[in-house]
């Protein structure tokens, strides 16, 4: 079995959870592929030496045939994976290292049974569903994919009137900093920031949340998955912000985006005892009572 290692740098406090990792692999006997900026920080940094077999710094020079891709970091870092996965089916293995993680929810307390529970298939693959956005220019970049949202935004302190369109009908003009179009994977991000609903991930819909609205009765509105929406930006600038999750680009402002969903979709390992809901109650702490 060949799997593929993508991470970032961590703290050293969770040193001992990246050993962990490698040295399970290596006794599973699996052909361990490492992300070259993130084998020369465990190396240099960190002081491991794990046993690899090779490296690769993009989606250019992954291997042909990866069993699984680990995701070493916070949510951040698994959705960074998207840009080496991108319409390859290779599943992802979401190692949590930072702090709240929906995406990278492996903590360490249960890394050793959640390794154990994937070699030996005792888990479940989510299509997490993504969002591919065209314009008519040549702003949007190659790569135009997201998992968790797109967002429109100012660059600027002044305000932007940003007008949509669903399936060509015209919906509003949002006066605002911004508007956030989010995955049922993205609802939990910046969707939830700004007082948008949480979605399950199997649901089929996307949600459009206004980032400080001018007019206080513009709320959060659920749409169907198979919606199509048109975008068109005034602004006193000459550009606004298009981001794609955590990437970003200045757009000029004459230039119109297209968002619909992508036809293919990111797969995602489900340890069987680690729900959706339990990871909402976990990491939000539903339930508990601090007065106790």
């Amino acid at each position: 079995m060949q799997v593929a290692i993508f991470g970032r740098n961590f703290h050293p406090s969770y040193r001992e959870n990246v050993a962990t990792l490698f040295s399970r692999l290596d006794e599973l006997d699996t052909e361990i592929i490492v992300f070259r900026p993130f084998l020369d920080f465990i190396q240099s940094v960190a002081g491991l030496r794990p046993k690899v077999a090779g490296v690769f710094e993009s989606y250019r020079d992954l291997p042909e045939k990866i069993d699984f891709l680990f995701s070493v970091g916070g949510d951040g870092t698994f959705l960074e994976t998207l840009s080496i996965v991108r319409k390859r089916e290779i599943p992802v293995v979401g190692i949590n290292t930072g702090r709240l993680g929906f995406l990278s929810y492996i903590s360490h307390d249960t890394l050793e049974a959640s390794l154990e529970s994937i070699f030996s298939g005792r888990y479940d693959l989510e299509e997490r569903m993504l969002l591919e956005v065209t314009s008519t220019g040549n702003g949007v970049p190659e790569f135009n994919m997201a998992l968790n949202e797109v967002r429109i935004y100012k660059v600027s302190a002044s305000l932007v009137t940003i007008h949509v369109h669903v399936d060509n009908e015209f919906l509003s003009s949002y006066w605002a900093d911004g508007l956030i179009l989010s995955t049922p994977t993205g609802s939990t991000a910046y969707n939830l920031s700004v007082g948008g609903p949480i979605v399950v991930p199997e649901s089929e819909t996307m949600v459009l949340s206004p980032i400080a609205p001018h007019n206080l009765t513009v709320r959060p509105l659920v749409l169907p998955a198979k919606a199509k929406l048109q975008f068109s930006v005034d602004t006193r600038d000459t550009d606004y912000q298009l981001a794609l999750d955590s990437r970003s680009w200045d757009i000029p402002m004459a230039e119109k985006i297209t968002v619909a969903r992508a036809e293919n979709t990111l797969k995602m390992v489900r340890i069987e005892n680690i729900s959706f809901y339990s990871t909402l109650r976990n990491k939000l702490m539903w339930g508990i009572d601090k007065r106790n």
